[in-house]
């Protein structure tokens, strides 16, 4: 028996087998990741894929039994995809997977259309922890929603699709750029400067000459969509970095894409439900919203709505929904920083994750001290490692980074108010928060197969 511990890499063990199916593994994610870019695009998807396996929409009051599977989603954001199991949940308890699909981004201002000088432009209000430099000089997609008087929805998508225009946020020429290039990385470019260009060809025979190419946009969208300038007070409409995930390196290891935070592991969470078969456990998915900005809001974690889902499912089922709550497991699926060599100093090499190093189990987040963290208890965490170890699932763990370098925290610390065991666990992520993110493929086939581990 070896006492010493050795990091595990993924590829090292892998055989051919293997390998061939963490990539066909990869394929599918990237469609899925490419169709997931807010969370109402993941939850439309979400929801599609679940019917097409026989989920049903949940009815609060309704009994379940072993092998029933429905879906609730709650404001088009946050979904719940639920599969009752045989245990009897007071006392084996309730398996839950917890992952969120929104992902920094620029969201559009209540009124956001207006013209300068010729040129019509979107005002923005970033949405969660951003670089502002990163989201300028590059083309963007504009996703999301509005409704029309009377309650009309009009869906909009814009900028992905080949012929599509794109928006872009423009940059300061270096050549004038003196003042600029002595500030700050955060003072640099201002929050109230990302402002994306819309349009430039004004309408002919326009009333008012000075809005001429504002009102061009205005009768297009229109003619397109029958919206009206007041409806975008009545709308969520989000600027994504356009384009699709991509491979990188020669050997293909690696995906770029945006929202890999964290739809890498809403994903594996959500096949690993749909692949399970007969679990003994009543198994709870969750997809959730407003993470990136404190899981606040009707749709964030920290809403009611966890608390009265577990509390309406167990009671479908039969069980105490007390005794069902304290006895359940919860995976809150989310990434960590990979370590990156380019920035060594504010990794500690001892305790981090590195890429193609598995699945990351994470006991702790949080920052300064551990503030605003979920910090599982050891019997947790071994609960935890004896079921990845009994599965042969390659994980590894460590923490964000350097004490003081900064922190970060997840919706683990909202599963635990409510008196549910939690820890994190997810992937090790290069580039987190830039509009294009870095993960392996190996560590998302890992994660894939740590959370079917954690619902057999």
């Amino acid at each position: 028996m070896d006492i010493r511990y050795e990091r595990r890499n993924v590829y090292k063990e892998a055989d051919e087998k293997k390998t061939e199916e963490i990539f066909s593994y990869a394929e599918g994610y990237k469609k899925f990741l490419d169709s997931a870019k807010t969370e109402r695009d993941a939850a439309e998807i979400c929801q599609k894929l679940a019917l097409e396996r026989g989920f049903t929409p949940y009815k609060f009051g309704e009994k379940l039994k072993a092998g029933d599977r429905r879906y609730h989603i709650s404001h088009g954001k946050t979904v719940f995809l639920i599969k009752a199991g045989s245990e009897d949940a007071a006392k084996y308890g309730i398996r839950i997977m917890g992952a969120h699909v929104d992902s920094p981004r620029l969201d559009l201002k209540p009124h956001p259309l207006y013209e300068e000088k010729g040129l019509a432009m979107f005002k923005t209000h970033y949405y969660g922890g951003i670089k502002k430099y990163q989201w300028t000089a590059m083309p963007l997609a504009l996703h999301g929603v509005m409704y029309k008087k009377g309650g009309e929805r009009v869906d909009i998508k814009v900028g992905d699709d080949d012929g599509d225009p794109v928006f872009y946020i423009s940059d300061l020429l270096p050549h004038l750029s003196a003042e600029q290039n002595g500030l700050t990385l955060s003072k640099a470019i201002k929050g109230e400067s990302l402002n994306a260009l819309a349009g430039t060809i004004p309408e002919i025979g326009a009333e008012d000459e000075k809005n001429a190419v504002k009102a061009n946009i205005l009768k297009l969208l229109h003619d397109k969509y029958g919206v009206t300038e007041e409806d975008f007070t009545c709308s969520e409409l989000c600027l994504v970095p356009a384009g699709h995930a991509r491979d990188v390196g020669f050997d293909r290891g690696l995906i770029s894409a945006y929202a890999h935070d964290d739809i890498c592991c809403a994903y594996p969470e959500m096949t690993a439900l749909f692949e399970s078969v007969a679990s003994p456990h009543t198994l709870v998915a969750i997809f959730a919203d407003k993470e990136e900005v404190g899981s606040d809001g009707v749709t964030g974690m920290n809403s009611r709505i966890i608390l009265d889902l577990l509390n309406a499912v167990s009671a479908s089922i039969g069980a105490d929904p007390v005794a069902a709550r304290y006895a359940s497991l919860c995976v809150s699926a989310d990434v960590t920083a990979g370590y990156d060599p380019n920035y060594p100093d504010v990794f500690d090499k001892r305790n981090s994750c590195f890429l193609n190093g598995g699945a990351a189990v994470q006991k702790y987040t949080g920052s300064a001290g551990k503030r605003s963290t979920n910090d599982a208890p050891a019997e947790v965490m071994a609960k935890i490692r004896d079921i990845l170890d009994g599965e042969n699932v390659i994980w590894q763990t460590g923490e964000m980074g350097k004490v003081d370098a900064g922190g970060g925290g997840t919706i683990a610390k909202f599963i635990s108010y409510i008196g549910i065991d939690t820890v994190d666990m997810g992937l090790p992520v290069l580039s987190m928060h830039a509009p294009y993110e870095i993960i392996s493929k190996a560590d998302l086939y890992e994660m894939h197969l740590a959370m079917k581990a954690f619902c057999k």
